[in-house]
């Protein structure tokens, strides 16, 4: 019986060529399911790459999953790829390839490049469209300027499917556009400049927060369409907030539907599992010296820039692609082609992915999570960097965590905690995370990291905060960390929202507002953010009584703040501080202030006197709040 699948094609010779070199990177308007019109007649075109399949049927409710009736064609040219038309079709169709590998096995795959899948736990892919009338074209228009490096990056990073629940299903996921109504005004209102959402890329296992991706093309239909989640989008531009996606280049699932075997063979990943398991989170590792699949990867980043209006992609786990021996014991890796530890593939492919990024949409930002001491990362490649925007500040977070998770009492001892990090901000375009890593498997929340009575713990992590976002570098906080989540973050459950009940969160929560509010409105906080022009210590030794002050500055003197933090629960009545300059001090932000629950310290803006200080030749008196910071800036 012949097939009544339909010799048709997207691809031109061209096309082919640069899909076999690696550098095909709008593979998504070839591959995948294509509505078509040909004669008057509507149909679906199906390509997929396979090469070393012996032959491959789409199958669906269309043909009762009949994997006899309708085979694709091979292309002449040894691309590996199968393709063909069915006509009288269209939109909606579930469906997946039957591949006969060359053993004879038969697999039923999910479309690598489907935009839209079954809701899970189905795995078939649905053919989609992601078709939208976009209405954000002002955002578009400037979103260079408000996506700059020198402007203030205040993320709210969020899983979407436990930020907030539906209030009478708890069990229940709000859908993309219930989301929207709720988020779009918080964001607002908190002042926060962008969100990032955990992947959002369909993935068969809920708990995996979606980092193990099986659709790479297609947004979770836990929420919705992809029309809803482009009508998020779209709602936060509108509210002139950006939206950054995690983005997982670096491993994928072993689910029987997904890219694992897709032909039969290692066609993704590495044959060898010294290069292609990933020990940690038992995946496979793309192999990223093969072309084909660097145009998968980098096609599939360009596609939520082009398709999505996404403003920064978040690519998650970058160290475990840069190192070979990445959580790996004696034996367990093969070391590359000089004898070194590093992936070189992964190294030029993580450069080319930047490169075409930048090049095709250059007022986005990539941001790297790499948390070891690898050179360059957010250096271009032309200066042998790997060409990320920004690097989570991985060091930072780490030492600043232990820090305060220390009794005041102790402090003195760990002063080299809290300084360390200004040794090395500089040498990257940091960001610092206080992410979703930082509140699960037994961590605690931020507020139960802090040590002390409930007063206390408010106290210490509103001047955790203060110092976040008064240090260089931009900013990142997980949410619930706004308003003081108690429990740690369950995946299967919203946030305690009804903790805004209670005076101390409430407080939290008006604090990171109005924290946001200074933020955005001081240049000298961001506009030298990984310029060491921009940070100076005023105040780093005195480690006995555990404060610290520091200047920053921007293109502007007249801009220029002092922060001060009094990291103990004494108050330091008459502290002398050198400034740097002459003139009225005035107090802008306390984070002792009553409205925050704070002990509400009288403290007053101070004239500064000719008494030499620490460096300084003028200096003030002042009155600093226990465990408390104080913003001041030169009025005069």
């Amino acid at each position: 019986m012949d097939s009544p699948v339909e010799v048709f094609s997207l691809f031109t010779d061209f096309d082919i060529t640069l899909f076999k070199s690696g550098k095909h990177f709008r593979l998504y308007e070839k591959l995948g399911s294509q509505t078509v019109f040909l004669n008057g007649r509507q149909g679906v075109y199906f390509a997929v790459w396979a090469p070393n399949a012996q032959s491959i049927s789409v199958i669906g409710d269309f043909n009762g999953w009949n994997p006899h009736s309708h085979k694709l064609y091979v292309r002449w040219d040894g691309s590996g790829i199968w393709e063909g038309a069915i006509f009288d079709i269209g939109l909606g169709e579930v469906y997946k390839y039957q591949i006969v590998t060359e053993s004879g096995e038969r697999l039923e795959k999910a479309d690598p490049f489907s935009l839209s899948m079954e809701l899970p736990p189905q795995t078939a892919s649905v053919v989609s469209t992601t078709w939208y009338q976009w209405n954000d074209e002002s955002w578009m228009r400037n979103r260079s300027d408000k996506n700059r490096l020198d402007r203030p990056w205040s993320v709210y990073e969020l899983h979407l499917g436990s930020w907030m629940r539906d209030a009478n299903e708890p069990d229940k996921f709000l859908t993309y556009r219930e989301i929207a109504e709720k988020l779009v005004p918080y964001i607002k209102n908190m002042g926060f400049t962008h969100v990032e959402f955990m992947p959002i890329m369909e993935h068969p296992y809920y708990p995996s927060w979606g980092y193990q991706i099986s659709g790479y093309y297609a947004a979770s239909s836990r929420y919705g369409s992809s029309q809803e989640l482009m009508y998020l989008i779209e709602q936060l531009h509108k509210s002139d907030v950006a939206v950054i996606l995690d983005w997982v280049p670096s491993h994928f699932p072993g689910d029987a539907h997904g890219l694992y075997r897709f032909d039969g063979t290692a066609l993704y990943e590495h044959e060898d599992y010294r290069k292609g398991f990933h020990p940690d989170w038992k995946s496979y590792i793309f192999n990223y010296g093969r072309n084909e699949v660097r145009s998968f990867l980098i096609s599939n980043a360009l596609f939520w820039l082009d398709r999505y209006h996404i403003d920064g992609l978040r690519v998650d786990a970058v160290a475990s692609m840069l190192y070979l021996d990445y959580s790996r014991d004696e034996g367990e890796w093969l070391p590359n082609e000089f004898g070194g530890r590093e992936n070189l593939e992964a190294v030029s492919f993580l450069k080319e992915f930047n490169e075409a990024v930048y090049s095709n949409y250059p007022d986005v930002q990539t941001i790297a999570e790499e948390s070891t001491s690898w050179p360059g990362v957010s250096q271009p490649t032309y200066n042998g960097g790997l060409g990320f925007g920004m690097k989570w500040m991985m060091g930072w977070m780490h030492d600043t965590l232990n820090y305060f998770k220390e009794d005041p009492i102790n402090r003195k001892y760990y002063h080299g905690n809290f300084t360390f990090s200004s040794v090395y901000a500089f040498s990257e375009h940091f960001m610092l995370p206080l992410s979703h890593d930082e509140v699960v498997h037994g961590k605690q929340s931020l507020i139960y990291k802090m040590p002390g009575d409930e007063w206390q713990k408010f106290a210490n992590l509103r001047a955790l905060y203060l110092f976040m976002y008064t240090f260089s570098g931009t900013k990142l906080l997980f949410m619930g960390g706004e308003f003081g989540q108690t429990s740690e973050w369950n995946v299967n459950q919203s946030l305690d929202w009804h903790l805004l009940n209670f005076a101390p969160h409430r407080g939290m929560q008006t604090f990171i507002k109005e924290l946001n509010q200074l933020y955005r409105s001081e240049p000298a906080l961001y506009e030298k953010a990984f310029s060491h022009e921009g940070f100076h210590w005023i105040e780093v030794g005195d480690v006995e009584n555990s404060v610290f002050a520091f200047l920053r500055r921007g293109h502007d003197l007249s801009n220029d703040l002092m922060v001060v933090l009094n990291l103990t629960p004494i108050v330091r009545e008459n502290y002398r501080l050198g400034v740097p300059q002459k003139g009225n001090w005035e107090i802008i932000f306390n984070s002792d202030d009553l409205s925050y629950f704070g002990s509400g310290l009288e403290t007053s803006n101070k004239k500064s006197e000719p008494i030499p200080w620490v460096g300084q030749q003028e200096s003030i008196s002042i009155s600093l709040p226990p465990l408390g910071g104080l913003v001041l800036k030169l009025t005069s």
